[in-house]
């Protein structure tokens, strides 16, 4: 709204072109949605406590988080609300490949709004069963995939890491592997989410390093130094990616240990999702493995403990899953189980862009 504005002043008065600018339109944007939660975050969580919309807390979790019951949660909506305003003023609202990441969003947010609403009206940490819930993301993924499928020019290609030689033209198959990628990343950050600040840190590094990818992929220089596929009108999502990573980032002043609020499905699940679709855009939906690594090592801890407990009729390779449960149980702070994954999260990312130029 306000680029479209501005971009209209541009010949009256010549300040007015530093707007086209993506980089500054992305720290604009990072700015306005973390600023809305300086702003609104202490009535917002207010509110929610006055609603009493608040957490509850599995019966088989760790037995410290048990003093965690109670604590408002669904800040993932105001976390949405700000970074999409934010958008909607700073972005270039004419390119689809924004949309697209605007529209996957609001679609898990709105299958982790059900759930969240599901546990408080039954005051149970129980909501949408995973067979709901992973129909519902897969259908949306799916969509998401065939609407990226049949654009024009759209590369169906999946590169690997390094190894520019090796690619596979996936065809009409992209649109089952995308709904993949997005359900995959919408539920590793939601396993995440377990510890305070612990999925939002992350998150903020993950999207980070995607503002980057995306950037490279959507300018056509920097793709050919690079030899990475070049996506026309990819570059504009960055400045969406900024404004979700300074809504993160607002969300993370209160959600920080202790947690003043939670971010509950609505965020988690829409969060990720808007991760994976970005990877898809960029063209570097692999790297995402490395990228959102310790997302995937928290789903991967689930998988692995689930399957082993079945399959040894009750035995445990992890104290508890996601892993971070693990190592609370081994005695670690909460806080110092926050920091170091979020210190691996940042490692990961910097392996990750490592491989733009490793080819």
């Amino acid at each position: 709204m306000l680029y479209h504005l501005f971009s209209l002043l541009t010949e009256e008065v010549t300040f007015f072109n530093v707007f086209k600018y993506l980089t500054f339109r992305s720290i604009l944007a990072a700015l306005t949605s973390m600023s809305m939660w300086f702003i609104m975050g202490p009535w917002f969580i207010k509110k929610i406590k006055n609603y009493q919309i608040q957490q509850y807390i599995r019966e088989e979790g760790p037995e410290s988080h048990k003093k965690k019951s109670g604590t408002p949660t669904m800040g993932g909506l105001l976390l949405l609300g700000a970074a999409f305003i934010s958008a909607i003023l700073w972005v270039d609202l004419s390119r689809p490949a924004v949309w697209a990441v605007i529209a996957c969003g609001l679609m898990f947010a709105a299958i982790g709004f059900q759930d969240d609403f599901l546990k408080i009206k039954r005051k149970h940490n129980q909501g949408l069963s995973a067979r709901q819930k992973l129909l519902a993301q897969f259908i949306i993924g799916l969509a998401v995939g065939w609407y990226l499928y049949s654009s024009p020019g759209f590369n169906t290609v999946l590169y690997v890491p390094i190894f520019k030689e090796i690619n596979l033209d996936l065809g009409v198959m992209y649109i089952p592997f995308a709904a993949l990628v997005i359900v995959g990343a919408s539920n590793a950050v939601n396993l995440t989410d377990g510890l305070d600040g612990l999925a939002a840190g992350p998150m903020i590094i993950a999207t980070l390093t995607y503002m980057i990818f995306i950037y490279c992929a959507g300018n056509a220089t920097f793709a050919q130094y690079l030899q990475i596929t070049y996506v026309p009108g990819a570059a504009e999502v960055t400045v969406l990616l900024a404004a979700v990573a300074g809504g993160a980032l607002g969300f993370l002043w209160y959600n920080t240990y202790p947690a003043q609020i939670f971010m509950g499905d609505v965020g988690s699940l829409s969060l990720g999702a808007i991760l994976g679709a970005s990877a898809l855009i960029a063209k570097q939906e692999l790297i995402l493995l490395v990228v959102g690594g310790l997302f995937v090592m928290e789903a991967m801890s689930v998988i692995i403990q689930v399957g082993y407990f079945k399959a040894t009729g009750g035995r445990r390779v992890f104290r508890m899953a996601p892993l971070h449960h693990h190592f609370e149980l081994k005695g670690w702070p909460e806080p110092k189980v926050i920091v170091r994954f979020w210190i691996i999260a940042a490692i990961l990312a910097m392996i990750g862009l490592s491989t733009l130029k490793v080819r």
